[in-house]
């Protein structure tokens, strides 16, 4: 029995199964509609649900729209993105798009039908598609299943990488993630991949999807085996040693997993490297050592071995005086930079041990604001 016999009504009742919100979409569209992309690949991987990319042969607008949802459309690239049930959904009109330049951003136009859509794309194992209505079947013309068989990335066509050579932090991302190659012809024609020709902006958005990958080390490594970008010495590793610290406390959530990861595998991002190398004898030392780096910053440190700074994230750091300003103006402290003085020497001798309590605070505070003091 011919496999998609089988396959396609699974594949089907998958998709469906993974996305609810399809009923909806399905129930709305005039149109013929077509799950594509990564939604396709992963449900034939077993994987289970990817983001939700829809093409509608006809007006992608008007069909965001008739959901009753508030779309946000673009209507150079004719998409739309729409959300139901708090699931969000990418919706595109069939499209063919064409280069005028190496690089540069794609004219767009209709097109005719699903297997135009589909020849726009990066890789074979996103150009699927399965019609939602009709018959059911797997529009591949690109030989994706096969290359899904063979754990192989290829793409469509000779220009792929020079028309758009963030396709090549793509590759780097897929392969690492679903564990792929590269087919060969592929593999030569990375040479054509020019970052130059794409904005820097577009190149770093590229490349922070990729370190948003649980796998972003790997993908990481086969860039620069590649050669297409030069990481820190040991960044895949550092890359891995920040990742799994954000998972746990009490640095998760400290700052946005992606710039971090970023940041390790390519680096440096300041003063990291110093901050690691510091090793403060009080606390009060390490908070002014630490208050003078971003967030990432402290991350990347803490990843290359500045244990210290566990300290600082959750205790340090949250030390508050329990007198102000207005206390030492009170005591007679005159309004101005010796205010700043005394409350910071306050806070140094709390932080220190030296301070316990109101009174010893404001102590300390009176000592450190006198004009005889020098400044920290």
């Amino acid at each position: 029995m011919p496999r998609q016999s089988t396959e396609i009504p699974s594949l089907i009742a998958g998709l469906r199964r993974e996305h609810p919100e399809l009923e909806a979409i399905v129930a709305a569209a005039e149109d013929p509609l077509y799950v594509v992309g990564g939604a396709v690949r992963d449900q034939l991987l077993g994987r289970g649900r990817a983001d939700l990319d829809l093409v509608v042969v006809g007006d992608a607008g008007a069909l965001a729209r008739s959901l009753g949802a508030d779309p946000v459309e673009h209507e150079r690239f004719a998409t739309a993105k729409v959300e139901i049930d708090g699931r969000e959904v990418d919706l595109a009109t069939a499209r063919t798009e064409t280069y005028p330049e190496p690089g540069a951003l794609p004219v767009v136009a209709p097109a005719a039908g699903i297997e135009e859509d589909l020849g726009r794309r990066d890789f074979t194992v996103n150009a699927m598609a399965v019609p939602l209505g009709g018959e059911a079947r797997l529009v591949d013309p690109h030989g994706g299943r096969e290359d899904l068989d063979r754990g192989l990335l290829r793409v469509l066509h000779d220009r792929s990488f020079e028309d758009d050579p963030t396709r090549a932090i793509r590759a780097a991302r897929y392969a690492a993630r679903l564990g792929f190659g590269l087919e060969a012809g592929t593999e030569r024609l990375l040479g054509a991949a020019d970052f130059g020709t794409v904005s820097g902006d577009r190149r770093w958005a590229e490349l922070r999807r990729l370190a948003a990958e649980d796998t972003a080390p790997k993908g990481f490594e086969l860039l620069a085996g590649w050669g297409l970008a030069e990481l820190r010495d040991g960044g895949a590793a550092l890359a891995a040693g920040v990742a799994a610290m954000l998972g746990v406390p009490p640095w998760r959530g400290e700052v946005e997993r992606a710039d971090a990861v970023l940041a390790a595998a390519l680096g440096p991002v300041g003063g990291e490297v110093d901050l690691a190398a510091a090793s403060p004898v009080q606390p009060s030392e390490g908070v002014e050592l630490a208050g003078r780096c971003d967030p990432v910053e402290l991350v990347v440190a803490r990843a290359l071995g500045a244990e210290w700074l566990d300290e600082y994230i959750s205790e340090w750091r949250g030390v508050v005086l329990e007198i102000n300003g207005a206390d030492l103006i009170a005591a007679g402290v005159p309004q101005g930079p010796a205010l700043g003085r005394g409350l910071a020497a306050a806070l140094r001798a709390k932080l220190d041990g030296e301070a316990a309590g109101r009174e010893a605070e404001l102590a300390a505070a009176l000592v450190g604001a006198r004009p005889d003091r020098p400044s920290p």
